[in-house]
């Protein structure tokens, strides 16, 4: 299948993250709304061309911690698979390379 790159805006894969305040420390509930929005700016270009992110505060632990939509339509993890898999990529590697990159985020927010 040949797709054109970079996807419009409609078709590509929303990633909404939920960080939980408690992975900044003892005092994360204070910090966790500007991580998230430097955690934004850290991986929008990761994949940028089919994928785009929406880190946010965990506060309702009912929510899940990633979810993924197409134009507004939530996808199950399987579907979530699918899609990545058109652009050669697998869900589980690409969750574990995102919690990665918010790990170094982490740090480097501190250092800032």
């Amino acid at each position: 299948m040949n797709i054109a790159l970079p996807l419009p805006d409609d078709k590509k894969l929303m990633v909404t993250y939920r960080v939980e305040p408690g992975c900044l420390g003892p005092k994360g509930k204070d910090h966790i709304e500007a991580f998230c929005e430097y955690a934004e700016k850290g991986v929008a270009e990761v994949d940028a061309d089919f994928v785009h992110w929406h880190i946010i505060p965990r506060y309702d632990k009912t929510l899940s911690e990633m979810q993924y939509s197409v134009n507004s339509k939530k996808l199950s993890h399987d579907k979530a698979d699918k899609y990545l898999n058109v652009f050669d990529k697998h869900l589980d590697e690409f969750e574990g390379h995102l919690q990665d990159k918010l790990a170094v985020l982490i740090d480097t927010y501190w250092d800032r």
